[in-house]
């Protein structure tokens, strides 16, 4: 049940932004009942994608949806979203609230929290969309990689492993780095075209690049 909240609250989450969420905590009940009328909307609203520029998104207006779904994310106003929606529903605001009150804050905020982190890293957008398209990618897909490729991915896990010198760190960082720019800017190619196979390419080559990177903080961890 809350996954299912959660992949309708990512998209539509914006229907309850779009209201003017207010700054300042309230004793008052029937502010009180406002807030919680902005967040029902969450759970009966369809799950709607427009591609607007901070991500979250308001209701489409137009009748193809689909065609407004976009991967492009403008991160400074998806955090300015977030913050006006966590105003809306942080627990903190339901302190005084009756129970009823504060388990809807509390699952909402999660909600909240989640859609944002899933829409701002460009790895966990991609999945999201080609979700909303039917498609997902398997755990394991090595035997669908060309060889080339799981080539590169050993010598770069083999140079990690061997990394001693915080220059040798910083250059794997680096080459890693240089690669998710290339995939994520090829990805968004791929989705403003409607290639989504294309676009699963390139996404599960970022997840083995997004493997390595948590290996590098992994590293960097003392002992």
């Amino acid at each position: 049940m809350l996954r299912r909240r959660r992949e309708a609250i990512i998209p539509a989450v914006g229907t309850a932004a779009a209201h003017g969420a207010p700054g300042g905590r309230t004793g008052s009940s029937a502010h009180s009942a406002e807030r919680c009328r902005h967040l029902t909307p969450l759970e009966t609203t369809s799950a709607l994608w427009t591609g607007t520029s901070d991500g979250f998104g308001k209701r489409a207006r137009a009748r193809d949806t689909s065609s407004n779904r976009s991967f492009r994310v403008d991160t400074a106003k998806l955090q300015h979203r977030y913050q006006q929606l966590q105003r809306l529903v942080h627990p903190d605001f339901f302190s005084q609230r009756s129970q009823t009150e504060k388990d809807f804050s509390e699952k909402h905020s999660t909600l909240v929290n989640d859609a944002y982190k899933t829409l701002l890293a460009p790895l966990s957008r991609g999945l999201y969309l080609l979700k909303l398209h039917g498609i997902e990618i398997p755990e394991r897909t090595d035997y669908e990689m060309d060889r080339q490729f799981l080539i590169e991915i050993m010598e770069i896990n083999e140079k990690l492993a061997e990394a001693e010198s915080e220059a040798a760190m910083k250059e794997i960082e680096s080459i890693v780095k240089a690669k998710q720019k290339e995939f994520t800017d090829n990805v968004s190619s791929a989705f403003e075209q409607d290639d989504f196979e294309e676009a699963k390419e390139i996404l599960t080559k970022m997840r083995y690049f997004s493997n390595i990177e948590e290996k590098i903080k992994l590293k960097k961890i003392p002992l």
